[in-house]
């Protein structure tokens, strides 16, 4: 059953931070969290983890390694103890990474992180223009050759405001691309990209620019995640204001995107994360758009402030669901995590071990790690 096809059982609706909807870096803390918020609630088959680290993170010759805004960590014991931080760059450089950022180590051993530089953060929204003229919050990559001892071709990107970097993968020969974004102007709204690089993350190219139009500081087209199917194509999942992901298709290893539409998945106004497990499987973890058993939640924009179409943005509850079929069908959802009056959204996922996967979120405290094979047999009983 497609997840269109199931969308009436699990399906959602557009959200509501109400009419003074806070600005688009309110998303890059840690999650939004109300006074009289309940106790965080997981699935029994997620287990905490040992750790409070956000990641993201990556595998290194001495065991698991963790980045953080202005350094590294490395944990050679299942994440029970962590080293003593590492810094990223020499002190007085004028970088600090992003809690939205990408890692990911390749094939062939080089470490590549992307991030936005908070540094040279410049938020400029001006309500009565509905944009934000010369907002800056640059895209930067970098990459290590000695497990994240040292980074090299630390790079500007570019300059444009970029709400998010969220997902990088290596496809099966050998590019590694990530997602980012633009911000648009006349009026503010966001488009998304990706970058690729074919020679370990030295150099990047630029693909097409995805802009859906939109008006807002949190309109257009955002927070994108991607996956390599067996077919050889670039599936990207773009949230939306629109109540479901936007899928977009690239022939070309993310050269260009040029196959855009609707994917059928409804999803709040959030981001999800979409990766290729060892088993072949695809999973998806994401934020429905109303609460389990609900067919409702307030809406917020539709005043080209936020947006200019209403919107959920409901966050009180993190699904996860699982393909066998590069995403033509999927398991039911499980919500793994719930919190009522906080936000648990914008979530990593690392395959510590083939089928145990450690599960993290910016946005509320969810750390826990749980076995693929757990949730796909419940789906067979």
């Amino acid at each position: 059953m497609s997840m269109s096809q199931q969308s009436k059982s699990w399906a959602g609706s557009i959200v509501s931070l109400g009419a003074a909807a806070s600005l688009w870096l309110s998303l890059l803390g840690a999650g939004r969290c109300g006074a009289l918020a309940d106790e965080l609630q997981l699935d029994s088959r997620c287990r905490p983890l040992p750790h409070q680290l956000l990641g993201p993170f990556a595998h290194v010759r001495d065991g698991v390694l963790a980045i953080e805004s202005e350094s590294t960590r490395v944990s050679s014991d299942s994440g029970r103890t962590w080293s003593d931080p590492r810094p990223l760059f020499p002190a007085g450089t004028p970088i600090t990474v992003s809690n939205e950022r990408a890692l990911l180590r390749t094939r062939e051993g080089v470490l590549i992180a992307a991030f936005m530089n908070l540094k040279e953060r410049n938020w400029t929204w001006k309500n009565e223009l509905h944009d934000a003229p010369g907002a800056v919050l640059p895209t930067y990559a970098m990459r290590s050759t000695d497990d994240g001892a040292t980074w090299q071709d630390v790079q500007k990107l570019h300059d444009d405001w970029s709400g998010a970097v969220r997902d990088m993968i290596q496809t099966s020969d050998g590019r590694v691309i990530f997602t980012a974004m633009k911000m648009r102007h006349d009026p503010g709204r966001h488009s998304v990209l990706t970058y690729s690089s074919t020679d370990q993350g030295q150099t990047w190219r630029p693909s097409n620019l995805i802009d859906l139009g939109g008006r807002g500081h949190h309109g257009g087209v955002t927070e994108p995640t991607l996956a390599e199917l067996r077919e050889g194509r670039l599936w990207m999942l773009i949230r939306t204001n629109w109540g479901e992901f936007w899928s977009g298709y690239s022939h070309d290893g993310g050269r260009f995107w040029r196959v855009l539409q609707p994917s059928g998945i409804p999803a709040s106004s959030a981001p999800a994360m979409l990766q290729r497990l060892a088993s072949g499987r695809l999973l998806l973890v994401w934020n429905r758009p109303w609460p389990e058993g609900q067919s409702d939640w307030p809406k917020s924009g539709g005043d080209g402030l936020w947006s200019d179409t209403p919107v959920s943005n409901h966050r009180e509850q993190l699904s996860l669901a699982l393909s066998d079929d590069d995403g033509k069908s999927w398991t039911p959802p499980v919500v793994i995590a719930r919190q009522a009056g906080t936000w648990l959204a914008y979530p990593y996922v690392f395959e510590y071990q083939p089928g145990l996967l450690w599960l993290t979120t910016m946005q509320g405290k969810v750390r826990v790690e749980l076995r693929e094979e757990e949730f796909v047999e419940a789906d067979k009983e």
